[in-house]
Order: C-alpha cells, then sequence, then structure tokens
C-alpha cells in the first residue's frame, strides 16, 4: 500500500537546465555553479563544503570544494590521494562533523575488479571488488588521515552519512556476496569523530544479478530515536528497515509505501521538522506503466522497473509514516537523471543535484512552494 495520494495533474515544468537538457519545476530554478557533489555546512560558520563527485581524466581527483559566498563561487582544496591510488566513486557520503572535522565514506575506484562477467548459470565468487573506505581530515580539507578501508569486496556505492544526535556518525554502504551473487546493505558507525569504525550487521534479503538483492540505501534520524533506512530495491517499493541501536542492528520491516524504480531514494529532515524524500518513481509521471529489465539472473531475478527519467519530491510531517503527494521537480526525455541528494542551504532552501551521466542536474527550490 502507498503511503501518498496521486496528484490530480501534471507538474508544471516551465524552466530549463543551463545545459537545455533537463525541465525543471516552476518553482524551482538552474543553479549552474553548484560542483556536482554532496554538501554539509561547517558548524559555526556560512562555509558550505562539496564532495565533488566527477570522475578525474588523469587520475587526479579534486575532492573537495568550499563556497563561502552560498554557492556562487567555489574554491578547490585537495586530491583524495596524490598518486590516484584513492578515486572516490560518483556516489559517496559526507559531513561537516560537529567537531569540525570532514568526514567521508567513499567506494574506491582506484581499486576496481572485476574478474568474471556474469553467468546466470554459476552461483560462484565473481572476484568483484570496489572497497568501501572512510577517511576524514582536521584542516578543513586540505589533507586527509585515518584512511581505513572497511570491505574488500564490490560495494557498488555509499550513498549517505548522518551524524546522530548523541554524535554517533552513520553511513550507508553495500557488499556484494556470492553464491549466488547478489547486492546487500550494511552501514558503518563512529563514535570517535570518524577515526574508527564499527559494522552493523549485513541486510540481504536474497536475489540474483549484478543488480540483484538489495543495495543503496539512505538514512535519517527519528524524534523517538530509531534510525531509519530506505533501502533500493528491484519490487517496485523501497523497503524500510530501522534501527533501535544507532545504526548496529538493522531490523527489516518490509515495503515502506513509495513506490520507486530500480533507482536510490534520498532522505534528509529539514529544519522544519518536516522529512522530504527525492527519488526516481516507479514509472512516468501520469502513465500505469514502464517497460521491465531483469529477471534473468543476469540483471536480477526479478523484473523491475529501471525509468530513471524524472526526480520527485514529497514531504513527510509524521516521521515517514505518510507522505505528501509527490511532485516531479526535474524530467529528462533523453537519457538518465537519477542518484538525487538534497541540502538545505539555509532553512527552507534545498539544492537539489543527480550526478549520473550526462548533463548534471543542479537546482534549487524553496520548501514552502511544495508544502500544501
Amino acid at each position: 500500500m502507498l503511503r501518498y495520494s496521486e496528484m490530480p495533474e501534471k507538474a508544471k515544468l516551465t524552466n530549463k537546465s543551463s545545459g537545455g537538457t533537463i525541465m525543471l519545476h516552476e518553482n524551482a530554478h538552474d543553479m549552474p555553479s553548484l560542483p556536482a557533489g554532496r554538501f554539509s555546512k561547517m558548524p559555526g560558520t556560512n562555509d558550505i563544503y562539496a564532495l565533488e563527485s566527477e570522475f578525474p581524466s588523469n587520475g587526479q581527483q579534486e575532492i573537495i570544494q568550499v563556497s563561502s559566498d552560498g554557492g556562487k563561487s567555489w574554491n578547490k582544496l585537495s586530491n583524495l590521494s596524490n598518486d590516484g591510488s584513492l578515486i572516490a566513486s560518483d556516489s559517496g557520503a559526507f559531513i561537516c562533523s560537529q567537531k569540525g572535522s570532514l568526514v567521508m565514506g567513499f567506494a574506491n575506484q582506484g581499486e576496481m575488479v572485476r574478474e568474471k562477467d556474469w553467468d546466470p548459470d554459476y552461483d560462484g565468487d565473481y572476484g568483484w571488488k570496489e572497497p568501501t573506505y572512510a577517511a576524514r581530515s582536521l584542516d578543513k580539507g586540505k589533507t586527509w588521515q585515518d584512511v581505513i578501508k572497511l570491505h574488500d569486496v564490490w560495494t557498488g556505492a555509499v550513498r549517505d552519512m548522518k551524524q546522530l544526535r548523541s554524535g554517533r556518525i552513520i553511513f550507508t554502504s553495500m557488499k556484494m556476496i556470492f553464491n549466488p551473487g547478489r547486492h546487500t546493505v550494511l552501514s558503518y558507525y563512529s563514535d570517535d569523530d570518524g577515526t574508527s569504525w564499527k559494522a552493523s550487521n549485513l541486510i540481504d534479503l536474497g536475489g540474483k544479478g549484478h543488480h540483484g538483492g538489495v543495495s543503496e540505501s539512505t538514512i535519517v534520524e527519528l524524534k523517538d530515536g530509531r534510525v531509519l533506512m530506505l533501502i533500493r530495491t528491484n519490487w517496485g517499493q523501497l523497503w524500510r528497515s530501522y534501527s533501535k541501536d544507532q545504526g548496529v542492528t538493522w531490523h527489516v520491516y518490509g515495503p515502506a509505501g513509495i513506490d520507486s524504480s530500480s533507482a536510490p531514494a534520498y532522505i534528509e529532515r529539514l529544519q522544519s521538522g518536516r522529512l522530504v524524500i527525492v527519488w526516481c518513481r516507479h514509472n512516468p509521471e501520469g502513465e500505469s506503466g514502464y517497460k521491465l529489465r531483469g529477471g534473468d539472473n543476469v540483471w536480477s531475478a526479478t523484473p523491475t522497473s529501471n525509468f530513471r527519467g524524472e526526480i520527485s519530491i514529497a514531504f513527510s510531517e509524521d516521521e515517514a509514516e505518510n507522505w505528501s503527494k509527490p511532485i516531479v521537480i526535474a524530467r529528462k526525455e533523453k537519457g538518465e537523471l537519477s542518484y538525487p541528494y538534497l541540502f538545505e542551504a539555509e532553512p527552507g532552501v534545498l539544492w537539489i543535484t543527480a550526478t549520473r551521466r550526462e548533463e548534471k542536474l543542479k537546482m534549487c527550490l524553496k520548501e514552502k512552494d511544495f508544502i500544501k
């Protein structure tokens, strides 16, 4: 059962991105000056830091940028590694901690290995590797330390990092397992500002294929102290899991009531107290179906929608139990528009980026224009 009603009319997408290939909602505008990345504000300052997600052509990735003028201009600060051995994937997790450190989790493209092509009749070890790492900076992004490999097998994507009210830092990751090959999700948590990390239990819901299983989750702390995780699946909806011990253990509760294609979402708490989610829905707006992919034990065991042409937004007033009617805020007729991130740059002002493929989405909207 879905936890919202449909909009009675289509969203009005009358604005355009600067590149001209993305249509934006009439109450949104393009922000071409933004890096294609994730953002976090340094406590006690107006400085906004960005974790850049563009792949480098020369192995040198200027991983962190900073803006002191509300995103109008950006200064590039550092490489993650000087020898190109560490290259953060285009999906990563990043915060400015309460103590002023920059903390990131990422999948390392610099160690990517795919030993065996996917075979629907093979259930052994494929030898796929893309390790999950964590690192932190104590000098505002100039240098990096405490660079730790947390697991060696294929990660896929690291999607979200949050700091809880207790000070604990949590980020979500993935871990490919075999016999048969599929994805699982987990989180890592740190109680010492990113110096060391511990792993949660593994969420494994079965499946088969290089996009099989569960993957690419997003998290938010609820008012009652639990942490909610929304998980990408191939089953037509995001699934939800809860942790009652701040990310040490996760308990899966089933479908979240949010229809979704096989693509990740991003959830955030706003200063208003509302929760907000941005994601790719199961079908294009106004349509009842979309061509399915998979079901062949290569992509996945289950046929699934891989629709990635629209980003929608919805809000919750009751801790993700129910959601406002989803509104399409960006559409791309050709190519991919997916993997969104959201950052509240100032109260009620939301920056939204989507960093996969072709032209990157870099837009801004105001919360009040989407609250009915």
